[in-house]
């Protein structure tokens, strides 16, 4: 009989699963979108969006005066994820995956648990073991046999797709930073409680610096066709709000390091959105990576007995 604890891990791996797949199509959106917008926009309009959306969401509920009270207390801490971590992501990712390739953004994404671990455990105290160390290793040489690196050209605009990969670069870290922050937040504030306070300080402080460079944006979202439509929603409901609610609710059970590890599933997940819907057939190359990942992911989720790291305080998040 399966024990709470292993029912509890059972769900958080079914939502980081369900957290990759829709994660998995942010760099075709990117390119959709990129023929008729300018990067800044396609990186903030879909985040203030949903940022609205999650508005209304917590106006809906008993106790929002309560709950924005509640976060005030902490509005550095929101201040830092948002700019830090949500907005330093999307911007870095989207105006790099524009100027670089969606594959490099899927391939140079997979840095995103190698940052994560290591800001993990300087600022909450996980524990990085010899588990934990082999796992994230083992992935990423899945990930490096599943990847197209070999196929891909440098010689092609050379530089500008260099700053696009630093950019890209960029964005991880700052994603990684804000799985980590919020890791703290979720003591205090529920997944979309968390996802909205740290949405609200990238919007408004990046709400007049789009204007600025971009006065014509909105009304550009005329001229979109309905394929474009269908990204930009992607985007803003999926990519930016339904995943990170399932991977913020994930993380109130799982460990940041192991957390970030399920992000090797991305590239798993496109794989498998080409073989059902497009009909791909799957290389001897893509199964072995595919099967390299899986059991290095699986190894960590269901072997790695760490207790969770208590370090947090109740005022300013001091680590022991």
């Amino acid at each position: 009989m399966l024990s709470a604890r292993n029912i509890r891990v059972a769900f958080a791996v079914l939502l980081l699963i369900a957290a990759n797949l829709l994660w998995a199509g942010q760099g075709v959106a990117i390119k959709i979108l990129a023929v008729n917008d300018n990067p800044l926009a396609i990186a903030l309009l879909p985040l203030y969006s949903i940022t609205i959306v999650g508005l209304g969401l917590l106006v809906l509920r008993r106790g929002v005066m309560q709950k924005f009270r509640a976060a005030w207390r902490f509005h550095r801490e929101f201040f830092l994820a948002g700019i830090c971590g949500q907005l330093m992501a999307q911007i870095g990712m989207t105006l790099g995956v524009s100027w670089s390739t969606a594959s490099n953004g899927a391939i140079l994404s997979l840095l995103i648990p190698i940052f994560g671990a290591l800001i993990a455990v300087w600022l909450l105290g996980e524990r990085l073991s010899s588990l934990r160390v082999s796992s994230l290793s083992l992935g990423l040489a899945g990930v490096f046999i599943l990847s197209p690196l070999h196929n891909m050209s440098i010689t092609r605009n050379g530089r500008h797709e260099l700053l696009g990969d630093l950019l890209i670069t960029a964005g991880c870290i700052g994603s990684a930073f804000y799985n980590v922050y919020s890791k703290r937040l979720l003591n205090y504030f529920s997944g979309i409680e968390t996802l909205f306070f740290s949405y609200l300080p990238a919007s408004v402080v990046s709400l007049p610096v789009l204007f600025f460079v971009e006065p014509h944006c909105l009304g550009r979202l005329g001229h979109l066709t309905l394929t474009q439509w269908g990204a930009f929603g992607y985007l803003a409901v999926f990519f930016y709000g339904l995943a990170m609610v399932f991977f913020l609710t994930a993380l109130e059970t799982v460990d940041v390091i192991t957390a970030s590890a399920s992000l090797y599933f991305m590239p798993i997940a496109g794989v498998a959105l080409a073989f059902c819907i497009l009909k791909e057939r799957l290389a001897p190359r893509t199964m072995t990576g595919s099967a390299i990942v899986l059991f290095a992911t699986g190894m960590l989720f269901f072997f790695d007995t760490s207790d969770q790291t208590k370090v947090l305080r109740d005022e300013g998040f001091v680590n022991n």
